[in-house]
């Protein structure tokens, strides 16, 4: 019993004594029933973003597939991180035929050896008639400013 006492005590003394809530940063359309990203401990995440074109522009799934990593990249610089510090992303893709063509597009924004761990699946359907959306998580570490 005091053995398990003492544990306790030594895990409390080496917790911080109260960590950071979560901050939440909106997206750019207030309307949106989301945040963009979420700052959380030494993480950000970031929501999944799209990459469709404007309404009646056409594009090449490769466009699309670049302009949702160009989004993460976005989200992400607004909030002082960067894509190397990503290391988890998730995609989605509305057509699982088109897995080689986004890692085409996806090995572009990461430095060799580098890769974020990663996990891809298909789905029946994304918002706004979509055909890939990703989501990612970078490390930012306990010393950088929130």
């Amino acid at each position: 019993m005091f053995r398990w006492l003492g544990i306790l005590i030594m895990l409390a003394a080496a917790t911080p004594a109260f960590a950071a809530p979560p901050t939440y940063y909106p997206p750019a359309n207030p309307q949106s029933p989301y945040s963009e990203a979420v700052r959380a401990g030494d993480f950000l995440v970031v929501s999944g973003q799209l990459g469709i074109a404007p309404a009646g522009q056409a594009q090449s799934f490769a466009q699309e597939a670049r302009r949702a990593m160009d989004n993460v990249a976005l989200v992400l610089g607004r909030h002082g991180a960067g894509m190397d510090q990503v290391v988890k992303c998730t995609v989605m893709l509305a057509d699982m035929g088109q897995w080689g063509a986004f890692n085409e597009v996806y090995l572009g924004y990461f430095k060799p050896g580098r890769l974020p761990a990663r996990s891809v699946f298909g789905a029946s359907a994304l918002a706004a008639g979509a055909h890939v959306e990703v989501e990612c998580w970078a490390y930012l570490g306990p010393d950088r400013a929130r």
